[in-house]
C-alpha cells in the first residue's frame, strides 16, 4: 500500500499535466515578455537613469549624479550668484499640451460616438466596409498624412478656396501654424482610436433595452444618457485614454501644423535631444510626463474599484 504522504497516481498525473501547461504558457509568453523588456522596460530604465546624470558638453551624459534637470524644470538659475527663481515656462508647455489633448479627446468623442453608433446599427455586410474605411488612413505613413493636412488647411489650400468660393469668408482663414491647426491635426490623427473602441462596445449592446426604455416613454436624450452611455462607458474610457495619452506627447502634428511656434511636450523633449543636446533634461521631462500619466491612471483605477465595490454592496 502507498504511504499516506505519497499522492495518489491520479493526483500526481494531474499535477504533472498542470506543470506542463504552465511551462507551455511560459514558453509561449516568453517572446512577448522579451520584447516588452527589451523595447519598453529597458529604454524606460535608461531614460530614468539619464534624468539623474549631468549633461555632456556636446551632447550625451557625464556619469555624475545630479538633480539639476528636475530643478531646471521649475526654477531658473542665475548666471552670476547661482540663486534660483521660479520659472513657469515649462509648466506652461505642459498645461498647453494638456489643454490641446483634452480638446482633441473631447472632439474625437463628439465625432466618434455618433459614427460608432451608426456603424454598430448597420447590417452586418456594411459594418465591415465602414470599419475598413476608418482604418484605411493608417495604411499611409503619419508624416505623409500630416503634410497632406497642412496643404489642405493652409491659406492657399482647398479648404480656404472652398470657403471663399462659397462666400462664407472674405479672406483666407489662418489655420495652419496655429493652435487650431494643431488641434485639427490631433483630431485627424487619433479619431480612429476613439471610434474603434466605441464601436466594439456599442456592437455588444442589447438594443432591446432601448426599445424597453422607449416603451416606458423615455425621451431620446434620456435613453442616451441613462441607458446607452453607461453601458458603452468601457469603450468611452478606452477610447479617451487611447486619444488623450498619445496627444499629450504628440510631436509631428505640433511641429508641422503648429510651425514650432507654441511648443508642446513632445517638441520640448525632442528639442533637448536634437537641438540643445541636454539629454538629462529631456529625459527628466519625459519622466515627469510619464509620472503624471501613471498617477492619473492609478487614481482612475482606484476610483473605478471603489465604485464597483459600492455597486456590489
Amino acid at each position: 500500500m502507498p504511504s499516506p504522504a505519497t499522492p495518489p497516481p491520479r493526483a500526481a498525473s494531474e499535477h504533472a499535466r498542470a506543470r506542463r501547461r504552465l511551462k507551455a504558457r511560459a514558453l509561449l509568453l516568453s517572446p512577448a515578455l522579451l520584447v516588452i523588456c527589451g523595447l519598453l522596460v529597458l529604454p524606460l530604465c535608461i531614460i530614468v537613469v539619464y534624468s539623474f546624470l549631468t549633461p555632456g558638453t556636446y551632447g550625451g551624459v557625464v556619469w555624475r549624479f545630479s538633480t539639476e534637470s528636475y530643478v531646471q524644470f521649475l526654477f531658473e538659475r542665475d548666471l552670476f550668484d547661482d540663486t534660483l527663481a521660479f520659472s513657469p515656462a515649462y509648466l506652461q508647455i505642459y498645461w498647453r499640451s494638456f489643454i490641446q489633448a483634452l480638446v482633441a479627446t473631447t472632439a474625437c468623442f463628439l465625432i466618434g460616438f455618433p459614427t460608432a453608433y451608426y456603424i454598430a446599427t448597420l447590417p452586418e455586410r456594411k459594418k465591415y466596409m465602414w470599419v475598413l474605411l476608418i482604418t484605411v488612413p493608417y495604411w499611409i505613413n503619419l508624416l505623409i498624412r500630416t503634410i497632406a493636412m497642412l496643404f489642405l488647411i493652409r491659406n492657399e489650400g482647398p479648404l480656404n478656396h472652398a470657403l471663399l468660393f462659397a462666400g462664407l469668408v472674405d479672406a483666407p482663414l489662418k489655420i495652419a501654424y496655429t493652435n487650431i491647426g494643431v488641434g485639427i491635426g490631433l483630431i485627424y490623427t487619433y479619431l480612429p482610436f476613439m471610434v474603434l473602441p466605441l464601436y466594439a462596445a456599442i456592437e455588444r449592446f442589447d438594443f432591446r433595452l432601448v426599445e424597453a426604455a422607449s416603451d416606458l416613454y423615455a425621451r431620446r436624450w434620456t435613453i442616451l444618457r441613462r441607458v446607452i452611455l453607461p453601458l458603452a462607458m468601457p469603450g468611452v474610457v478606452a477610447g479617451s485614454l487611447l486619444v488623450f495619452i498619445p496627444s499629450l506627447g504628440a510631436f509631428i502634428a505640433p511641429d508641422l501644423l503648429g510651425g514650432g511656434k507654441n511648443l508642446m511636450i513632445g517638441n520640448l523633449i525632442a528639442l533637448q535631444f536634437q537641438g540643445s543636446r541636454n539629454w538629462p533634461f529631456g529625459s527628466a521631462a519625459a519622466v515627469i510626463l510619464m509620472t503624471i500619466v501613471l498617477c492619473a491612471l492609478l487614481v482612475y483605477v482606484r476610483q473605478q474599484s471603489k465604485a464597483r465595490l459600492r455597486q456590489l454592496r
